[in-house]
């Protein structure tokens, strides 16, 4: 380990001050008529590395409070009122043996008294929600991100005032995503919460870092191309489950990903910016997406360990949450951006109206997923969120006016085709698999 650490390094002190170069060169050269903390509050860099200072403010500390609980063995000398609440944070209960019993879950299996009518009503129920859910969602994503609010001309200028502050929208998002998974903790019986609560932080801090990436993204590309680049995180993801969960992949999972790779190279070589500003296709945008998809993936990954503890997907989602309120709202105040943003909202009541909704289907569309995975798996859950990013990139072409040449359109099929492969392939095999699988021993 030692080694690898020193090779990471010395690749990074030798390649980080050239890229940190250029990407400030282009934005410090836009700005070079205005005072100098103006430039730099402009760049994403810079914005990034305050919000990580933020969040420092509580992981350093947490890390030392955590560390001192542990070494002076505090779950087995400790007492007094605190106790209950810093061994669910920092011990957790041992309960990674446990069965998910007395829990409210449907079952996937129906049973043979269901009709099909029925099942084909939950389905059109879930492909509608999931549908409805992410379609508007990536709808206001585009239109708060790359437009502006009080302007008099179509495409955002006529001197209106553009929102800028992407970390607000996260916090947004998950302060209500909070607040709907705490009420089905509530509502809904769940099992006996087992994972020390810290644990979350680790997924909370990938997933806001990776939304703040996919928002400041839009900043400099254009929306086909980020679904295009969400579609291709299948690629870090099988990277970051070997490293993380050492997992070992068939050659048809690497098959579709070099396919997927080349689509998305079709269809980025062959972008038309005649209807967009020079900077639609920049570096930033793309090492934005680059560190979107790497969160994301390392996201995933560490929420697959954790569902080890038996949690459920409504505590997960409650978990990862609420470490995540508790980072953006804390960076924000730090930042002095919060109560800014608020005030942008008091000015622009469409902005307000818009964050809202941004919230809500959020909030909504992490519902339909764990509900529609209970009730038909994830291979039909893949299939309809497949649907769902060609369906975005044909509604983002549509109402803000992006241009898809032909080669562009074929890298686009080739993608998607990839992605339908991976679903058949994954599905048949789980078929087989059940075929050849010894019947289950009955417990006398």
């Amino acid at each position: 380990k030692c080694g690898v650490c020193v090779c990471v390094h010395a690749c990074t002190c030798s390649v980080w001050p050239g890229l940190l170069l250029g990407l400030c060169t282009g934005v410090l050269a836009d700005a070079a008529d205005r005072p100098i903390l103006e430039a730099w509050q402009d760049m994403w860099l810079f914005r990034f590395f305050l919000n990580i200072l933020g969040y420092a403010t509580f992981i350093i500390p947490g890390y030392f409070l955590i560390t001192y609980f542990k070494r002076i063995n505090y779950l087995e000398t400790g007492r007094g009122f605190c106790f209950p609440a810093i061994r669910s944070c920092v011990f957790g209960t041992d309960s990674k043996n446990a069965v998910l019993d007395d829990v409210s879950v449907a079952p996937r299996a129906e049973t043979e008294s269901t009709s099909s009518t029925r099942q084909s009503m939950k389905l059109i129920f879930c492909a509608a929600g999931l549908q409805g859910s992410y379609l508007t969602w990536g709808v206001l994503q585009e239109r708060v991100m790359t437009r502006s609010y009080g302007g008099t001309e179509e495409e955002g200028g006529g001197g209106g005032e553009h929102f800028s502050d992407s970390q607000f929208l996260v916090f947004m998002n998950r302060i209500l995503a909070l607040t709907v998974a705490g009420l089905c903790c509530v509502v809904f019986k769940q099992p006996r919460h087992g994972v020390p609560m810290y644990k979350y932080s680790f997924a909370s801090l990938s997933n806001i870092l990776s939304s703040w990436c996919q928002y400041e993204a839009l900043k400099y590309i254009s929306f086909p191309t980020q679904v295009l680049a969400k579609a291709s995180k299948v690629i870090p993801v099988m990277l970051m489950g070997k490293l993380i969960s050492h997992k070992s992949y068939e050659y048809w999972e690497y098959f579709t990903a070099a396919l997927i790779s080349v689509g998305v190279s079709m269809f980025l070589l062959s972008s038309s910016p005649i209807k967009h500003p020079p900077t639609v296709t920049t570096f930033s945008g793309l090492f934005l997406l680059a560190g979107y998809i790497t969160f994301d993936s390392f996201t995933s990954n560490w929420q697959d360990n954790l569902f080890m503890y038996k949690v459920s997907s409504v505590q997960m989602m409650f978990g990862v949450n609420l470490f995540s309120c508790l980072f953006t709202v804390g960076s924000l105040l730090e930042q002095g951006a919060f109560f800014d943003s608020l005030a942008f909202m008091v000015r622009h009541s469409e902005f307000a109206l818009h964050a809202v909704l941004l919230s809500i289907c959020s909030a909504c569309g992490q519902l339909f997923i764990f509900y529609t995975i209970a009730q038909f798996g994830a291979a039909v859950f893949t299939i309809i969120m497949t649907l769902r990013q060609a369906l975005a990139i044909l509604l983002s072409c549509f109402l803000y006016g992006h241009t898809v040449t032909i080669i562009g359109g074929l890298g686009i099929v080739l993608v998607f085709l990839a992605l339908f492969l991976r679903v058949y392939a994954r599905s048949r095999m789980k078929r087989n698999s059940k075929r050849t699988a010894p019947p289950p021993l009955q417990k006398v």
